[in-house]
């Protein structure tokens, strides 16, 4: 089966390399800033190379130019496949985007002398043929990364493949608020807190010195199994829903310790048994 090439667009600031990111997790092969009149000869590589590229997404913004841009729009409108492309355009509101750069400091792509503004609507002006193209729009604009990857999971995933669903197991901190947009909130606050082990306190789940310290506690690997055994039970009949993504997410007070070692675990269990599998450790990464 040929899967469809996902590129990536929309405004500088709104979360383009996140949503790269996000898919490089899920074993895609990616490439930022491709020049649009390159497209054609990548799609040739990619399609003479199933094996070797699986699954291909890119990033196409307005640093190609008006020229490779209009080259690219008259490459998808082209295309007999009709699934040979599919299009995730990522937008924000202005002040947003404002906002976003000053705080980074980075120069947008486009301002050169003028105000940042008005490169901000000269970019938006640009690429309004693909934003009309795409299959999906995602506005940003109250979207943290940790939200926009589960949405560009959730949008694009592995939903070209039948009956397949990917699996994304988070961990999180109670007391920072369970994050929003999951499926299933297991609660691992009942269990040993390795916290309270002073040579443990400044170690992480990922740390082997945790990992022995929750590994010999039967509770912890009673909890680990029942969730373990509560996914691997309805996972077949969630897929048969059509779902692409089905996010887990584990939680205990400080987000440091037992949810990530069950995260990781979890992970590690059903990435073995073959399925597609994301492991993403909220506080870790802010």
């Amino acid at each position: 089966m040929t899967h469809p090439i996902i590129v990536i667009s929309g405004l500088s600031g709104s979360g383009k390399s996140v949503a790269l990111n996000a898919l490089e997790d899920l074993s895609y092969y990616c490439v930022d800033n491709l020049p649009g009149g390159l497209l054609a000869d990548l799609v040739e590589e990619v399609r003479g190379q199933p094996e070797r590229y699986p699954r291909v997404a890119i990033g196409i913004d307005a640093r190609t130019g008006p020229d490779g841009l209009e080259r690219l729009v008259q490459l998808f409108d082209g295309q007999s496949e009709e699934s040979a492309f599919r299009v995730l355009f990522l937008d924000a509101a202005e002040p947003v985007l404002v906002r976003r750069f000053s705080e980074t400091r980075r120069r947008h792509p486009l301002a050169g002398s003028g105000a940042l503004e008005e490169a901000i609507e000269r970019e938006r002006r640009l690429l309004e043929p693909l934003r009309e193209r795409a299959d999906w729009v995602v506005d940003t604009s109250e979207t943290n990364i940790h939200q926009l990857r589960r949405q560009v999971w959730r949008s694009v995933g592995q939903g070209s493949d039948e009956g397949a669903l990917s699996l994304v197991f988070e961990s999180f901190a109670f007391k920072r608020g369970v994050p929003r947009d999951v499926d299933l909130v297991f609660d691992a606050r009942c269990l040993p807190n390795p916290h309270w082990e002073p040579e443990l306190r400044a170690r992480t789940g990922l740390d082997p010195e945790v990992d022995e310290y929750l590994s010999r506690h039967q509770r912890v690997l009673d909890f680990h199994d029942d969730v373990l055994g509560f996914v691997q039970r309805w996972r077949p009949a969630l897929a048969e829903d059509q779902r692409a993504l089905l996010t887990v997410a584990i939680g205990c007070t400080g987000g440091q310790h037992r949810s990530v070692w069950l995260a990781d675990r979890l992970g590690r269990a059903m990435r073995e048994a073959g399925h597609p599998v994301v492991v993403t450790h909220r506080e870790l990464e802010s």
